[in-house]
């Protein structure tokens, strides 16, 4: 029994080391950029880094949305966010629903290429994705990376189909009998039951979109496109200091924490209702 409490008491002790260590090597580089970005060149130059700053200065804030495109990068970014995530969460939940309600030929086909185009990485298939965007005349605007984000989410398919499969088949059936025809069946039946994987789907993705940089500096690269991403990007080679850098990153880092911050609950939550069966 002594020997039991020895071995938890060790291995508590090592899980809240590595722990702390973790959450120290996450939180100690955000808090050293916020308390920079309210500093002057000159207090980061002189003084400790992760003292406060004395006095605050908001001038870098200032300096950054003056000169740094933020508005620009701001609008683009949210456009991005709602065109993808409406039309992404529309397309992903009716194949979920076709792929779980009905049977049809080569089901077990389709299946498989959805499951492959996964393990497949992104980068493999840039060139030709490339050619694509450009063929289509969408280069250099805000369809081309809104395409990609719709067309590539093939997870979002599963996480839907994993909650419609727990819905019961009694319920079409039901509005089959009061005279439903299957699209209205999967908006007025199914599409409310999966709300709280569609709030998940969303928040994720809102994230991802907001968060990625590579795919508007590749495929929006004028300065009338710029995401908040390629804003900060474009802006390390301008700014020349460390405490106007801060700042935005500060401002590019602000709207995924908030919407984290609010939405955490309903993260957690969707996942681990996708997670049980009954």
């Amino acid at each position: 029994m002594k020997k039991k409490k020895t071995s938890e008491l060790l291995f508590n002790t090592l899980n809240h080391t590595v722990f702390v260590v973790i959450t120290l090597i996450v939180l100690v580089p955000l808090l050293l950029v916020v308390l920079s970005s309210f500093k002057t060149p000159e207090q980061i130059a002189q003084g400790y880094h992760l003292s406060l700053p004395a006095p605050f200065s908001l001038d870098n804030y200032k300096e950054v949305f003056k000169n740094g495109n933020v508005l620009t990068g701001f609008k683009n970014s949210m456009l991005l966010v709602l065109g993808t995530i409406t039309i992404n969460v529309i397309l992903s939940s009716m194949v979920a629903y076709s792929l779980s309600r009905f049977e049809f030929k080569l089901k077990k086909v389709y299946f498989f290429l959805f499951s492959f185009s996964m393990l497949i990485p992104s980068f493999i298939a840039e060139i030709t994705r490339f050619g694509i965007i450009g063929r289509l005349g969408i280069y250099d605007t805000l369809l081309a990376p809104m395409v990609i984000y719709i067309s590539t989410d093939i997870l979002q398919i599963y996480v839907y189909k994993q909650f419609i499969d727990q819905i019961p088949y009694s319920l079409d059936e039901s509005a089959r009998i009061d005279g439903c025809s299957y699209f209205k069946i999967y908006w007025k039946v199914i599409f409310p039951l999966i709300l709280p994987a569609t709030a998940t789907l969303i928040i994720l993705k809102s994230v991802d979109v907001l968060n990625d940089m590579f795919t508007p500096y590749l495929y929006m690269p004028s300065a009338a496109n710029a995401t908040l991403t390629t804003m900060l990007m474009n802006y390390v080679g301008r700014s020349g200091s460390w405490a106007k850098l801060s700042a935005a990153i500060v401002i590019v880092m602000l709207p995924t924490v908030i919407m984290y911050l609010i939405f955490k609950k309903k993260i957690l939550s969707g996942i681990v209702a996708g997670a049980v069966k009954e």
